[in-house]
């Protein structure tokens, strides 16, 4: 028995809810773990590069499957694994093995991540609700983000770590349930479209023929490549001003917080407005990372990073709304996870840099050269503004029609 498409959505943005809290709370005590028993730049890269950069290197593999398989079955298992290596991450001490337990988690997880993006459009039915969809599981995921990682800091300060983590797989045991309750179309029927975009690099191949998500991609590169040398700077900062690990639990929770208001104020975007809330988000986190260069004290550093998570929540689910407007179902997973990919690669080269740029600078520095980057990705995509004038985009656009379009738009001949 099928239930409302607004039903099945509502269901996914609560389990989204659910395991985001209590996978922000585990992330939260495992990075700040780390920090405490090693205060290693290396091992704090490593730990951020190999749960949040790990969709660089498999991504495009663990999106084949949502375009190959059943993507409720996928989204289902996924959690199942995922749940499993959470479980396991109670039992352990060693800081590498947390993060190695921590890594097959990611891994586990990344199928649901682009499975569960691609199948938007189809369980809502009607592409008006696809900004309202986009906007709701976003705000599911950013408010657990939000509350997260305070729920991580105040059980790390009382008990051990280890409760941090029992506390997180039973929240994916609640979100698989939810999962499993939802009974709705997830995907067309795959016929000769889907032969069309045969092979695991279909999606890479779309995304960079698609010059709309061509720029995109590149833009957004360069932004986190910026951005991500501070989410490393992010345990030292906290330390830096005096506030320990509830500072940098705040820290998360704020940008969290922050984003779940953007999420839920993409609720009214449009496929014409899209392209415009990108923008603005682009240049609003860029002068939020300056803010933090610059804060005097840890409250101001608190509010800057508020005020990214507002452009942040807007940024995503004007990029939802893109990606999924312009991608046919067939192939719709996989450049969801090529898109993740890009990101993932773009993370795991600023964890890279971080750890040296680490040593000769201070965090707050770092902000600094994650805002010129954030800046110079928001240069990038205005061009992206003429797009407000462009005919509506449904689902499933005709690559080469919309390719000519968007070329001409972001590229106009010479007169």
């Amino acid at each position: 028995m099928s239930r409302s498409p607004r039903s099945n959505v509502r269901r996914l943005a609560l389990g989204r809810l659910l395991s985001v809290t209590g996978g922000a709370a585990a992330f939260t005590a495992l990075n700040f773990t780390v920090w405490d028993r090693t205060h290693s730049p290396f091992m704090q890269a490593l730990s951020l590069l190999l749960t949040f950069g790990v969709a660089g290197l498999i991504g495009p593999f663990a999106g084949a499957l949502g375009d190959r398989l059943d993507r409720r079955t996928v989204l289902i298992w996924s959690e199942a694994i995922s749940c499993v290596f959470f479980t396991a991450m109670v039992f352990v001490h060693s800081p590498l093995a947390l993060i190695l337990l921590a890594f097959a988690s990611a891994i586990a997880e990344l199928p649901f991540l682009s499975a569960s993006r691609a199948a938007i459009p189809n369980l809502v039915d009607d592409p008006e609700d696809i900004s309202w969809a986009n906007s709701l599981v976003t705000l599911g995921v950013h408010a657990g983000i939000a509350i997260g990682p305070v729920i991580g800091g105040l059980l790390l300060a009382l008990t051990d770590v280890s409760w941090v983590f029992g506390v997180n797989a039973v929240s994916f045991v609640i979100s698989l349930l939810l999962t499993i309750s939802v009974r709705g179309r997830f995907q067309e029927e795959r016929g000769a479209e889907h032969e069309e975009h045969a092979g695991i690099t279909a999606g890479i191949v779309y995304l960079w023929r698609e010059p709309v998500l061509r720029r995109l991609s590149i833009a957004w590169f360069v932004f986190v490549v910026g951005m991500g040398m501070g989410m490393v700077a992010d345990a030292p900062l906290a330390e830096d001003f005096g506030w320990g690990p509830m500072g940098y639990g705040l820290l998360i929770a704020c940008w969290g917080l922050g984003s779940t208001v953007g999420a839920g104020v993409g609720r009214w975007m449009t496929a014409r407005t899209e392209p415009v809330w990108m923008v603005f988000g682009a240049f609003g986190i860029a002068l939020a990372a300056f803010g933090v260069g610059f804060a005097p004290v840890f409250p101001f550093v608190l509010g800057a990073l508020l005020a990214m998570g507002v452009c942040d929540g807007l940024t995503i689910v004007s990029e939802n709304g893109m990606l999924q407007r312009r991608t046919p179902d067939a192939v719709r997973s996989r450049a969801m996870a090529a898109f993740e990919a890009v990101l993932s690669f773009g993370l795991a080269v600023a964890y890279v840099a971080a750890g040296p740029v680490l040593t000769v600078m201070a965090p707050q520095s770092v902000y600094l050269l994650g805002g010129a980057g954030a800046a110079l990705a928001a240069l990038i995509l205005v061009p992206l503004l003429q797009l407000r004038h462009e005919p509506d985009v449904g689902s499933a656009p005709d690559l080469d029609a919309e390719a000519k379009i968007a070329d001409e738009m972001m590229y106009p001949p010479a007169s």
